[in-house]
């Protein structure tokens, strides 16, 4: 069955328009999926006129494309859009560096993150020309929402011809309880080390029992340090064309004053990041 049925873009009149409306229509035609364009402003003839242009020029939709013009707040009109017409997947444009976010993005994303009702891709470089999806990172750690976030990164595999898949097991510094400041305790360290890894091979490994993997190579990594920040790092040294997440929790109060999992991914994208409800 497909996850995906209808997609819901931002349409901003800025000079990464035409760039994420080409990367919408490529991934509703990949899915089979509605798309809808919503923009958040007056509708005018001469927008209306640039935004017919530039599908024109796009690659033939499978189903009609539906525009939304509705003035307000961009965050209101988006969620609420995103409600009435039953969206699974928002996609906004974003640019990596947090103090240079524009349009939907940066604080607003991070508002949209949290409150969507369904699940968000950011693109970092959305691209006029399709650039080949070759290497997926997802998260795998200890969580009730990981197993459909894995499910739903094979899923994206699928549809993007993608056929290689990394599963990142974050794993907290506290879990060692072990100080080390001696050959003794560095190796206590290390058998430690490497039962936590076994442990969360094994966790992982019978959640891939489920899922029907054929004809993908998948690794799995253990990765000792911050959450969201250690996964978020190591996407971007392996350059992989899309980080997989779980969808945050609902914000605490103390998460406005320490940096919180998710937090370190939209503060500064290491690449395309979706993020799974």
């Amino acid at each position: 069955m497909n996850t995906i049925n209808k997609i819901l873009v931002g349409v901003a009149f800025s000079p990464n328009l035409k760039s994420n409306l080409f990367e919408a229509v490529r991934m509703a035609n990949m899915f089979d999926a509605q798309l809808i364009g919503v923009h958040v402003g007056e509708e005018t003839d001469q927008k209306k006129e640039q935004l017919s242009d530039l599908l024109k020029e796009a690659d033939p939709l499978k189903k009609p494309f539906k525009t939304i013009w509705q003035t307000g707040k961009p965050v209101d009109v988006i969620l609420k859009t995103c409600t009435d017409e039953a969206v699974d997947l928002l996609i906004l444009g974003a640019l990596q560096k947090e103090k240079l976010l524009k349009y939907y993005v940066g604080s607003i994303a991070r508002v949209l993150t949290r409150k969507a009702p369904c699940s968000v891709l950011l693109m970092i470089k959305p691209s006029v020309v399709r650039v080949v999806c070759k290497h997926i990172v997802v998260n795998g750690l200890q969580d009730d929402k990981t197993t459909k976030t894995i499910k739903t990164a094979f899923d994206f595999s699928k549809h993007l011809h993608c056929k290689k898949i990394t599963i990142v097991e974050e794993v907290s510094q506290s879990e060692l309880h072990v100080e080390v400041n001696d050959d003794r305790t560095l190796r206590k360290s290390t058998i430690v080390k490497e039962r936590i890894k076994n442990r969360e091979d094994k966790r992982v490994k019978n959640i891939l029992n489920e899922i029907n993997h054929e004809d993908i190579t998948v690794k799995t990594q253990s990765i000792f340090g911050r959450r969201g920040y250690s996964i978020g790092h190591y996407a971007k040294v392996k350059r992989a064309d899309l980080l997989v997440m779980n969808a945050p929790d609902k914000i605490r109060i103390i998460d406005r004053i320490f940096p919180h999992d998710i937090e370190y991914i939209l503060s500064e994208l290491p690449t395309d990041v979706l993020i799974v409800k």
